[in-house]
């Protein structure tokens, strides 16, 4: 046995990242002078990113052109810098509600204006011509929806070409015929690299072109190159990259433009621990995807064994928000031994710029094979029903009484509080018989020997023994 065959491509996988650590550190590093400001939270929105483009319209760096507009006709714009002969496509969006690589995108846009990293732009911007394609479904953006006016998923529509965008991205593929492509997502915060409480933070795909999955040069690179980017995030988020499912889907754009020629390389950004707003998991699209584009240019992927690629584990989709075990929950006059698995999920308010939460338990029993964001070993803790109060009962201490339910005149306007308890109409009344089961709201309280310690208010775990002001709480509910 050649002990060679297993040395070897470890070996030029270390040498080949090795070479390119000092780069994504600085970059990594030095991430703030390039992130773009006017871009803070996620849903961010067509007529923010429309100055941004006319400063690089106006910058002669950069070419700018208008290559279609959406179903309300909106513009959608190609941004282009580089001299190369190789053309690397880059398009995000293509879902209203998958912002984070937006962000990225023009964060990378101001470090390719900046004079810093002279030496690497050169060999970046010599060797290959660079497209950005931002916001490829404003329409969707602005009412943070994964469809397009249309009603349709734009990532669905390659052989039909319906949308007015889907079109556009067909067209400006077949016009570069471009090396690489780079299709960036989000996925949902609940996936999970496979058999680990991790989140799936940033999860690739060198996407299939056929049934069969047969790998050819042009997906080969694309693994090379994600295997790349993979030893980049681990340094950063170690234990937190999935593979994204590779069966082919014949209407998808990913799999045709693989089809069609080019390297595909799909991103999605998931979840990432006390990062709602995807900032950290932005900056980690802007090292990995700046340092993609470094060793494309330099050639180095090529030296790079795809057998790493599958290596790197699946997306499993089993994490909540909060998970409770192990708690003793009394239905009917008999105890039983259960977990709870919540959601928090989110609700658009009006305008589609922020939004509340309004958590529902997701799956309940035995969820030993599943992780929370947060979790609670519950054991020796039973679950205890909550009770409503009025407003004008004038208790100071609610939740230490098991009061989740505050009765009285209503704000005029809105669906959430801040408070720490719901608030609810004077003629509420509360189901006489308490039971928790899937797609309820998580309000109740825990006790052990016979104290109350806990609350769980709209699936925010609050331990009474502290100040509540510092538990990360989120909001409880308005009940009309």
């Amino acid at each position: 046995m050649n002990p060679l065959k297993f040395v070897l491509p470890f070996f030029i996988l270390a040498t080949t990242c090795n070479a390119q650590t000092d780069l994504t550190s600085q970059l990594y590093e030095t991430y703030e002078k390039f992130k773009e400001p006017s871009l803070e939270k996620r849903r961010i929105k067509y007529n923010q990113i429309q100055p941004l483009i006319d400063n690089f319209r106006n910058n002669p760096k950069f070419e700018v052109q208008k290559v279609g507009e959406s179903i309300e006709s909106r513009d959608l714009n190609l941004i282009s810098i580089g001299e190369g002969e190789t053309n690397i496509f880059l398009w995000s969006q293509m879902h209203g509600d998958e912002p984070t690589a937006t962000m990225a995108t023009f964060d990378i846009l101001n470090f390719l204006d900046s004079e810093d990293f002279s030496a690497e732009k050169e060999i970046i911007l010599s060797k290959l011509k660079l497209h950005f394609l931002p916001m490829l479904n404003p329409d969707g953006a602005e009412v943070y929806q994964r469809r397009n006016s249309l009603g349709i998923d734009i990532n669905r529509d390659a052989l039909r070409l319906q949308s007015p965008e889907g079109r556009t991205l067909k067209k400006i593929r077949d016009s570069l015929n471009a090396k690489f492509g780079f299709n960036l997502h989000d996925q949902s915060r609940y996936y999970n690299a496979e058999r680990t409480p991790k989140p799936a933070t940033i999860s690739y795909l060198a996407t299939a072109y056929n049934y069969e999955k047969d790998i050819n040069e042009v997906r080969a690179d694309a693994m090379k190159v994600i295997v790349f980017m993979n030893n980049i995030i681990q340094k950063y988020a170690p234990g937190q990259v999935g593979r994204y499912s590779d069966d082919f889907e014949p209407r998808a754009f990913g799999d045709n433009i693989a089809k069609w020629g080019t390297s595909l390389i799909l991103i999605e950004s998931g979840g990432y621990n006390d990062d709602r707003e995807k900032q950290e998991i932005r900056k980690l699209n802007y090292v990995s995807i700046l340092s993609a584009l470094y060793t494309i240019a330099n050639e180095s992927y090529k030296e790079i064994p795809i057998g790493e690629y599958e290596k790197i584990p699946r997306n499993d989709r089993n994490l909540f928000d909060l998970k409770i075990e192990n708690v003793t929950y009394e239905l009917n006059g008999n105890d039983y031994i259960i977990d709870l698995g919540i959601l928090r999920q989110e609700i658009d308010k009006a305008g589609h710029n922020d939004f509340y939460y309004k958590s529902i338990i997701a799956d309940q029993g035995d969820l030993s094979t599943y992780y929370g964001y947060e979790t609670f070993d519950a054991t020796g803790f039973k679950i205890v029903p909550p009770k409503a109060i009025p407003m004008s009962s004038g208790k100071q201490k609610l939740l230490g009484e098991g009061y989740a339910y505050v009765s009285g005149e209503l704000p005029k306007t809105g669906f959430h509080t801040e408070k720490y308890v719901h608030l609810v109409g004077k003629d509420f009344q509360l189901p006489k018989k308490f039971q928790l089961q899937p797609g309820v709201n998580p309000t109740f309280f825990l006790e052990k020997e016979g104290n109350i310690t806990h609350a769980v208010i709209n699936g925010f775990l609050l331990d009474l023994s502290k100040p509540l002001n510092q538990q990360g709480f989120g909001n409880a509910l308005i009940y009309r």
